[in-house]
């Protein structure tokens, strides 16, 4: 073992999943704090970690062309690791923990993964009885040594594209990974209106150019965006977790996913889901009765309902 250890945290993407990994990985420094900890992630992905204390180093893992791809494992390889852990689960993360040359590959138990093929690759596994995924990841890390204690977040400042209102906001991201769990898109100007009618904010939409999006950016202006909202109205996507991660007040709107394993984390945005919504993680892109169901009368109140909530916490701890 080298006189500084070496550890590679493995969670190449997607943004909803860093983070949920980065509690995880701030234990790992805590319990670790002269080790070389980097980070691996997808090239798209770098921003979120800019400036992030819990790592030395963000490692780009280029699949954008065969070239490329070969020198990421190069690179990679280079110089050993004493410890991977892979907080995916996949082949493909596995075959990094395994490119990586650490003597310690740890990942999870082969029931608990989504590719059980990855286990081929780990020297050791572990289990998890925790339901929501930023805990599962909390419990592999404790189980090769991380620091148990509060969780951990972190977000760079991002920086400012498009154009945002010089008044107070709500920012929607009207995206997800697939189409069953986006919210009609005609909600959203119902939904606007009762914003500037009862509360006095307007509804910001961010999302590609002819998405009927008010604010168009890159990751980096979706960071800054975020940080000015004054509350956010999400989907089980990655600008939710995001928002969650720095105690954004909100309504996070759910159907086909189960918000006891994918929903904010943190307390500070309510879920919305209907009582027969049908759990599933097929990548449907169909809209569902459920997500139909929520109107945006019912955001509206529930909105409204988590900022007094908040408020009033904020005038108690004063």
């Amino acid at each position: 073992m080298s006189s500084r250890q070496r550890i590679l945290a493995i969670r190449l993407g997607a943004m909803g999943d860093i983070f949920h990994a980065m509690p995880a990985v701030a234990s790992l420094r805590q319990r670790y704090p002269d080790a070389h900890l980097s980070w691996i992630v997808e090239p798209k992905w770098k921003p979120l970690l800019e400036g992030c204390p819990f790592v030395d180093e963000v490692i780009s893992f280029d699949r954008s062309s065969a070239a490329a791809t070969f020198a990421s494992w190069r690179s990679l390889g280079a110089q050993p690791f004493d410890l991977a852990v892979d907080f995916q689960g996949l082949l493909k993360s596995a075959m990094v923990a395994m490119g990586s040359k650490a003597s310690r590959r740890a990942g999870y138990t082969r029931d608990q993964l989504r590719e059980r093929m990855a286990g081929w690759f780990y020297t050791e596994s572990h289990g998890t009885a925790s339901v929501h995924m930023v805990d599962k990841h909390r419990d592999l890390a404790k189980a090769v040594g991380g620091k148990d204690g509060a969780p951990q977040f972190y977000l760079p400042a991002g920086s400012p594209e498009g154009t945002l209102p010089s008044e107070a906001f709500v920012l929607a991201c009207p995206q997800a990974g697939w189409g069953a769990k986006q919210w009609p898109s005609s909600y959203y100007d119902e939904l606007g209106t009762l914003l500037k009618k009862e509360l006095g904010l307007a509804l910001v939409l961010n999302g590609p150019s002819g998405s009927g999006a008010t604010h168009c950016s890159g990751l980096s202006g979706l960071i800054y965006a975020t940080r000015r909202a004054h509350a956010v109205v999400g989907l089980d996507s990655g600008p939710m977790h995001m928002a969650a991660a720095i105690g954004k007040p909100g309504v996070a709107i759910f159907g086909p996913t189960d918000p006891a394993r994918n929903g904010p984390y943190g307390g500070t945005i309510s879920v919305l889901r209907t009582e027969n919504a049908q759990t599933t993680y097929k990548r449907q892109e169909s809209e569902t009765a459920a997500m139909q169901a929520i109107t945006p009368r019912m955001v509206m109140d529930e909105l409204k309902r988590c900022l007094a909530t908040c408020s009033q916490k904020t005038t108690q701890t004063r």
